[in-house]
């Protein structure tokens, strides 16, 4: 069996408002969130050196985490500052991601700095970090447009869904989905991570570490001439698997720490590794090009982004979209233009951030029980931006 790298990540993610909301309707769900996060932070720290993992928090989650109010309704059941501050100190790979949680391709492409941009200025001050070297595409939402923003904004790499990756020269099954690549658009690259979907699954469903090492190992013993990373990604915080306060019993110590467990002892052929430290000692190898599309929830696969545009009513929220968002830049580009750029400047920054809030995917994704957030965000922002 050919020794194989590993590298698990957690995607956290609340809509916003949503934490207030459960601690307000459903208060013990709302603890059991916070101390899903919670363990994050411990169970890396108490399973140095061996322990690594990777987290992507959605932006709606960190204005929440770091909201006055949010913090006060919160400080008997967690105190965010100082839980923020365990993510900090502990040896945890955060990535980036988007400022409201958007779907990338499905949202106006000159939206695209903003949400990243403003992403980044509230995640490093957030949780201390001054980078971060890999992107966590919002539901796993990626196509090639994305590369060169990606760049800009300083990201080593991005994580995507082994089912839109195709290889521009041939290459073994194995390869593809267990060695990073190259992709290349508009004169820049980025290193493409490939998530591994079937393993992804099984994290979020829930798994033991015997059923782990014998699944990896089949998957890469045929993985002798390169060093096999495997990817697996999910939900950090949603399931019983996660939230579960029975920990010997959940994620954290029915897989997690058994895993180190046999690591240490030197019993696994496996390694686990962050996929910045697998890229300093391993590298890239292929070119590849992704097909757009998102990662595969309920019924749906993700090919088509089908969750956020299968119904009329999300695309008509989608088309909406579009059209407020030129709205809004058109109106800011003929402030700028005319010499009275400081005229109602705030009323369209409030303008925006409605555009920016309705552009969260989960408005999209709930359908008939959600799009009406967007449809009202969006009503608000036009509102301000013909008044002014």
């Amino acid at each position: 069996m050919a020794h194989a790298f590993y590298a698990i990540g957690l995607n956290l993610h609340q809509p916003h408002g949503n934490l207030i909301d459960l601690i307000n309707n459903q208060n013990w769900e709302a603890k059991q969130v916070a101390l899903a996060y919670e363990r994050i932070p411990r169970y890396v720290k108490q399973n140095w050196p061996e322990s690594r993992i990777h987290v992507a928090f959605s932006g709606t989650l960190l204005m929440q985490l770091t909201d006055p109010g949010v913090r006060e309704t919160f400080q008997h059941t967690m105190d965010f500052e100082w839980l923020l501050r365990q993510f900090h100190e502990a040896n945890i790979e955060c990535l980036g991601s988007g400022y409201t949680h958007p779907v990338f391709p499905l949202v106006p492409q000159v939206d695209w700095d903003t949400q990243l941009g403003r992403y980044l200025e509230m995640a490093k001050a957030a949780l201390g970090r001054d980078w971060f070297p890999g992107f966590w595409p919002p539901e796993m939402g990626f196509c090639m447009e994305m590369i060169p923003y990606l760049k800009k904004f300083g990201y080593r790499y991005v994580v995507v869904d082994i089912e839109y990756i195709e290889p521009i020269d041939e290459m073994s099954w194995q390869k593809l989905r267990y060695r990073p690549h190259v992709a290349r658009y508009g004169g820049e690259e980025i290193i493409i991570v490939p998530r591994d979907r079937e393993i992804s699954n099984a994290q979020l469903a829930g798994f033991d570490p015997g059923w782990f090492a014998y699944e990896v190992g089949e998957r890469t013993k045929h993985c002798d001439d390169f060093p096999a990373l495997v990817t697996s990604w999910s939900d950090g915080e949603n399931g019983g698997w996660f939230r579960n306060l029975r920990e010997e019993s959940g994620f954290w110590g029915w897989f997690y720490k058994p895993m180190l467990d046999w690591q240490r002892a030197g019993d696994l052929a496996l390694t686990q590794i962050s996929i910045n430290e697998y890229l300093d000692r391993f590298g890239w190898e292929g070119e590849v090009k992704v097909h757009p599309g998102a990662w595969n929830t309920d019924h749906h696969t993700g090919k088509d982004f089908v969750q956020w545009t299968g119904s009329l009513l999300q695309k008509r929220g989608i088309d909406e979209l579009q059209r407020i968002s030129k709205l809004y830049h058109d109106k800011r580009w003929a402030h700028a233009h005319n010499g009275n750029e400081q005229e109602g400047h705030d009323v369209l920054d409030q303008a925006y951030w409605y555009i920016l809030r309705a552009e969260t995917s989960c408005n999209f994704y709930w359908g008939s029980k959600w799009v009406h957030k967007a449809f009202d965000d969006l009503e608000q922002a036009e509102r301000l931006i013909v008044a002014v």
